[in-house]
């Protein structure tokens, strides 16, 4: 019988206090914004808006969801998530295998994996990047926030490292069957790295999906802002003008509301996809650290 101490209890006691502390934290912000955005105008200027609603209605939904700027800019960031997602998982995926190998496999290896490390350490500074991005033409265009950083050399390692811990029996017996490289990555390594390929695609989509910066400096036109640079300029610039939002549409809602509605919406689509991945973190967030 598994016999708990007393210490081992009280640990327990503060360490799930101290993690549903954390959560509160983390979720009643959401809540107050989520109240906000159902909120009448005069309870959201007067700031009476707590944890629930206060005069229920609809109408800021309605007014963000009839701006076509703000779904031209949620279509953006949808575009740039999944292209972006599955390029970077791609190309970490086809880098990660054979720099798994041992040395006597891939006798450059080294030399290859501190060549990524060195680009994650040092890098040209933004203005040679910036003047990089024009010269090849990728101002305004979808690849400008996909391509650049589809790389993420830091997830690269996480994978390696998962790759590494692959039992090298399942690897041997696939080549005994006449299975190639290509073969094993996707017929052993894929199917059995699926707790850290989630990992990483869920950490590569939230990045996309919240990465405001590239888009504010390398879209000179506000028509290809991604949602997360559209929600950047009115809310914490309350810059108007680039995004088109006409102050009649603000006259009867106020704009605490539209702007929570915004935030609300954009937070949606990580909120439904954080639980279907959610059960794989036990498993892939723990990459490299069990040793046989």
């Amino acid at each position: 019988m598994y016999y708990k101490s007393r210490s081992y209890k009280i640990f327990s006691f503060f360490n799930y206090t101290f993690l549903i502390l954390i959560s509160l934290l983390c979720i009643i912000p959401m809540v107050h914004i989520l109240a906000v955005s159902f909120s009448g105008k005069a309870a959201a200027n007067a700031n009476l808006v707590g944890l629930f609603p206060v005069n229920f209605t609809f109408e800021a939904y309605a007014k963000t969801l009839a701006n076509e700027n703000f779904l031209r800019s949620l279509w953006v960031a949808v575009q740039r998530t999944v292209l972006g997602t599955l390029i970077s998982m791609t190309l970490i995926t086809l880098a990660a295998y054979p720099l798994s190998k041992e040395s006597h496999k891939f006798k450059r290896r080294n030399i290859y994996t501190w060549f990524f490390v060195f680009t994650m350490l040092f890098n040209g500074g933004l203005i040679p990047f910036y003047i990089l991005i024009q010269k090849l033409n990728m101002m305004n265009t979808l690849w400008v926030l996909i391509l650049p950083g589809a790389v993420s050399v830091w997830n690269m390692i996480l994978l390696l490292n998962f790759f590494r811990g692959v039992p090298k029996e399942l690897e041997e017996a696939a080549f005994i069957d006449g299975a190639g490289h290509l073969r094993t990555l996707f017929s052993i390594y894929l199917p059995v790295s699926l707790p850290a390929i989630a990992t990483l695609s869920l950490f590569t989509m939230v990045g996309h999906w919240n990465n405001w910066f590239d888009g504010l400096i390398f879209m000179t036109d506000h028509k290809n802002y991604p949602l997360a640079t559209f929600l950047q300029t009115i809310i914490v610039q309350q810059d108007f003008s680039k995004v088109a939002v006409r102050p009649e549409d603000l006259e009867n809602i106020s704009n605490r509301t539209v702007k929570a509605a915004q935030i609300f919406i954009g937070m949606l689509p990580i909120l439904l996809v954080y639980p279907y991945l959610q059960r794989f973190f036990v498993k892939g967030i723990v990459l490299g650290a069990v040793k046989e």
